[in-house]
C-alpha cells in the first residue's frame, strides 16, 4: 500500500526535528526519500510510519496537503538579532506540551483536594523597581542572603532555590532531554526556560543541557514572570538580550534577587583581579560565577567589551568541567528533577491511593515498570 504524501512535508519535518533529507536519506530505510521529495514514488504505510517516527512528527501531519503552521502555545520572548527565531524545534514543542499536559493534571489533582490560587502570583508588575519586586520575592521563597549563607556552596544553594520555590507551591523541572529520551537532547542555544502560569499550578521548566551555572539565574528569571502572572519562553542571554522590557525587568529583578546591588558594591574589593574576584564573590553570595559576572557589569564594575570576553572563557570552563561529570548519575535523583519532587509526590500519591490508573502514573513519571515506581515513591517518601 503506497501513501501519497504532499513533497512539502517531508522538508518540513526533517527541518522542524534538525535534520537535514540528505543525512536521513544515508539511511536504508530513507533511501528513496529523494524521490519521495520530487514526487517520483510514494512511501508505504510502513516506510512513512518509520519517517514520522525519526523527524518526530505526528503520522497524521503527513496526510494535510501542507505544512501546518505550528506555534508556540505561550509567549515567545527569545531573540535574535532583535527578531524573534523563526520556527521552534519539535524537541522545545515537545517540551511544552508534555509540561503544559503535567501541568493540567496537576491542577486537576489541586483542584480536587481543594487547593486556593497562591496569592504571590501575579502582585508584580514591570512598573515596580526591581530590587522591590526581588525584596518581595526573597521573603516569599526564603532565599535572602541570611537564608543562603546555611549552604556550603553555590551548588547547595542552587538546590536549596528550587526547593524552596518547590515547597512555595511552585512546580520546578529540570531536565535536558525531551521526556527521558537521551537521544533527543534540549539545546541551551534554542531556550533556557519557561513559565507556564496558573494560579493553583505554575510551572517553571529549566533546561537542564545548560550549565549548572547559568541555570540559578535562569530560575531566578522565570520566577519573575510568575510573579508578574505570566507565561513566557526565555533565552536568558546575557550577550544577546532579548529587546522584550519584560525580559528586560525580570533579568533585573532575577539579579537584584541573586545578587542585590549594595551588598555588591560594599562586598567589591577596588583593585582584586578578576578571577579572585569572581571567586570569593561565588562564595560569598552563593551564587556562580557567571552570576557574578553579570552583576559586576551591571554596576559598572566590568566594561561591556571585558565582560563579554571573560563570560565566554567562563562559559567554556564550566562547559569543560560539566563534560567532565557527565557520567549519568542516579536514574531516580534524575528522574525526580526532571518531573519536579512537587509534581513526582502528587502523582505517586494519587496512584497509591486508587485516583489515578498506575499506567498514567508511570507515562506522566516517565517509568516504565512497577519495580521503578515504588523504588522512586520510597526514595521520595510517599511509601
Amino acid at each position: 500500500m503506497r501513501v501519497e504524501v504532499a513533497p512539502a512535508l517531508y522538508e518540513w519535518a526533517c527541518a522542524r526535528a534538525g535534520i537535514s533529507p540528505a543525512e536521513l536519506g544515508k539511511r536504508a530505510a530513507f533511501k528513496h526519500l529523494g524521490a519521495w521529495i520530487e514526487g517520483e514514488r510514494q512511501p508505504t504505510l510502513r516506510q512513512l510510519e518509520g519517517f514520522a517516527q525519526a523527524t518526530h512528527a505526528s503520522l497524521g501531519y503527513f496526510f494535510l496537503p501542507s505544512p501546518p503552521e505550528e506555534r508556540l502555545p505561550l509567549p515567545d520572548l527569545r531573540t535574535l538579532d532583535g527578531r524573534a527565531p523563526a520556527r521552534p524545534s519539535v524537541h522545545l514543542l515537545d517540551t511544552v506540551y508534555l509540561c503544559q499536559h503535567r501541568q493540567a493534571w496537576y491542577r486537576e489533582q489541586a483542584q480536587h483536594l481543594g487547593a486556593s490560587p497562591l496569592d504571590f502570583l501575579g502582585t508584580a508588575t514591570t512598573q515596580m523597581p526591581p530590587a522591590d519586586a526581588a525584596g518581595g520575592m526573597a521573603q516569599v521563597l526564603g532565599f535572602d542572603l541570611a537564608a543562603r549563607k546555611q549552604a556550603s556552596t553555590w551548588e547547595e544553594a542552587l538546590r536549596l532555590f528550587i526547593s524552596n520555590a518547590t515547597d512555595a507551591g511552585i512546580l520546578v523541572m529540570v531536565s535536558g532531554v525531551v521526556g527521558t529520551n537521551a537521544h533527543r537532547r534540549l539545546d541551551p542555544e534554542e531556550f533556557r526556560g519557561f513559565a507556564l502560569a496558573d494560579p493553583i499550578a505554575p510551572l517553571v521548566f529549566i533546561n537542564g543541557a545548560d550549565t549548572k551555572a547559568a541555570q540559578m539565574f535562569t530560575l531566578a528569571h522565570e520566577l519573575a514572570h510568575l510573579w508578574l502572572g505570566q507565561s513566557a519562553l526565555s533565552a536568558v542571554d546575557p550577550l544577546h538580550p532579548s529587546t522584550a522590557a519584560v525580559e528586560r525587568w525580570c533579568d533585573q529583578v532575577a539579579a537584584e534577587l541573586l545578587v542585590p546591588a549594595p551588598a555588591l558594591r560594599a562586598a567589591t574589593q577596588a583593585g582584586e583581579a578578576l578571577p579572585s574576584a569572581m571567586s570569593r564573590l561565588a562564595r560569598e553570595f552563593k551564587v556562580s560565577t557567571l552570576v557574578v559576572l553579570r552583576r559586576l557589569r551591571d554596576t559598572g564594575t566590568l566594561t561591556p567589551a571585558l565582560f563579554e570576553q571573560a563570560w565566554q572563557d567562563e562559559v567554556r570552563r564550566l562547559q569543560a568541567i560539566m563534560a567532565r561529570r557527565s557520567s549519568g548519575g542516579s536514574f531516580y535523583n534524575t528522574q525526580s528533577s526532571r518531573v519536579g519532587k512537587r509534581f513526582a509526590r502528587a502523582v505517586i500519591a494519587s496512584a497509591l491511593e486508587g485516583q489515578t490508573p498506575f499506567r498514567e502514573a508511570f507515562t506522566l513519571l516517565g517509568v516504565a515498570s512497577m519495580g521503578t515506581f515504588n523504588e522512586l515513591s520510597h526514595r521520595l517518601g510517599v511509601a
